[in-house]
């Protein structure tokens, strides 16, 4: 696709502070196809996370190093768990731009779950509020300040959780099995109002977590890599080039979808 493909459009994409991240690539994609973009990051919970923050203003420079002519780069910071952040989010990006005409809610809450012997309600909570909840109002924040504008997009992520176990991780496993369940009706919802809704399980994806010697035993890799057909896990520009496509006019005919771009891996 073209570097004028969204020349025009304003793209916000959450959980974008990572430079290894999925949400980064997807920015990145978007930024060259001639987006502006909006960045949301959240340092505290990377602060938690072993990967720990990575550093904004690198961030900022090395997206910006994608942006095409006449584009531009805001970035936002927010707690999706808080239920009175998405509105704003959203609101910001807009005001900002003077529009807003794609959303990417690749957010999610990593750590706290367990399996269902060892889950609390807090562990439950805390994945439906950041997971789920943000989402549906983040979309909800979107479809009502859209305009109308060509190209109005939504994607949501979810994780494969519905083409097998996701065995210890019962909370982030049902926060995103909600998601997928809704995918059908809200975008039957929003398609009357112009906006397009499709959902994307990126499949497992290394955003710097699955280094040799580094988050994962040596073992634990070998496993992860012989599932997939190419000797490869999967990497953000993966999930990117088929989001990039789905939100470009390209992809106006692909409605209420949830696609697994996964690269063949066997789960078995």
């Amino acid at each position: 696709m073209s570097t004028s493909t969204l020349s025009g459009r304003t793209a916000l994409v959450t959980g974008a502070g990572r430079r290894a991240g999925i949400g980064f690539a997807v920015a990145a994609r978007l930024a060259r196809m001639g987006a502006s973009i909006v960045l949301h990051h959240h340092a505290p919970h990377d602060d938690e996370q072993p990967w720990g923050r990575d550093d904004l203003a690198a961030v900022r420079a090395a997206l910006g190093e994608h942006l095409s002519e006449g584009a531009s780069l805001h970035d936002v910071a927010a707690d999706l768990a808080d239920p009175e952040e998405p509105a704003r989010v959203i609101e910001e990006a807009a005001a900002w731009s003077g529009h807003l005409d794609i959303l990417v809610c690749n957010h999610a809450r990593s750590g706290g779950d367990g399996p269902l012997a060892e889950i609390d309600a807090d562990q439950l909570d805390g994945h439906w509020h950041v997971n789920t909840r943000a989402t549906l109002l983040l979309t909800q924040a979107f479809a009502r300040r859209h305009d109308g504008r060509k190209g109005g997009r939504v994607i949501w992520m979810t994780s494969g959780q519905q083409l097998g176990p996701l065995r210890g991780e019962i909370a982030y496993g049902a926060s995103k099995a909600a998601l997928a369940g809704l995918t059908a009706t809200v975008a039957d919802e929003l398609i009357d109002r112009g906006i397009i809704l499709n959902t994307v399980n990126p499949g497992p994806v290394d955003t710097g977590y699955l280094g040799r010697g580094v988050w994962l035993p040596d073992e634990v890799l070998d496993d992860i890599e012989s599932r997939f057909p190419t000797g490869r896990v999967g990497r953000p520009d993966d999930p990117a080039r088929l989001i990039a496509w789905l939100v470009s006019d390209e992809g106006r005919w692909m409605v209420g979808q949830v696609l697994n771009t996964e690269g063949g891996f066997r789960r078995s």
